[in-house]
């Protein structure tokens, strides 16, 4: 067992993992069930979450890399998320739903990297997750026009 002191949305948290133990397991055992298990392989994104500002794989991540390490989930994202949910739902980006915390959890971390990032940039942060609904370009539209909204201050 290896002893891990990380935060979480925040809080600091104290507890022993496995040498094995990825951070997808540890988050979902405190309780933060808006990470999900997708793929387990680094390919569907339904796992990310925001280490020391970057957006992550929590599922090819172990936790014990973690130490010291500020994590956000989208239940410490939810006043920045508030503001994105209405752009995929104009776009019909969320008809189920599953793929949303991922995409949500990418668009803050890019937002925070740049004010008003291209369309490039923002097709390539949608690469790494999975949506089985759509053909992507509803989640493409949506953030292109939550980031323009965003820059014209409205």
């Amino acid at each position: 067992m290896i002893k891990l002191s990380l935060r979480v949305n925040g809080k600091a948290i104290t507890d022993t993992v496995q040498p094995d133990e990825m951070l997808i397991d540890f988050l979902r055992r405190h309780g933060f069930k808006s990470v999900k298990r997708g793929c387990d392989t680094s390919n569907c994104g339904l796992c990310t979450v925001i280490i020391d500002g970057k957006a992550s794989l929590s599922c090819s991540t172990l936790a014990a890399r973690c130490e010291g390490k500020d994590i956000e989930t989208l239940e410490g994202l939810e006043e920045e998320a508030k503001y994105i949910r209405p752009y995929l739902a104009g776009e019909g980006a969320d008809q189920c739903g599953f793929c949303n915390p991922g995409y949500i959890v990418c668009t803050v971390a890019l937002g925070r990297e740049e004010e008003n990032p291209d369309d490039e940039k923002i097709i390539s942060y949608l690469k790494g997750n999975l949506c089985r609904c759509t053909g992507y370009m509803s989640q493409a539209r949506a953030l292109r026009a939550y980031f323009d909204d965003r820059a014209s201050g409205r």
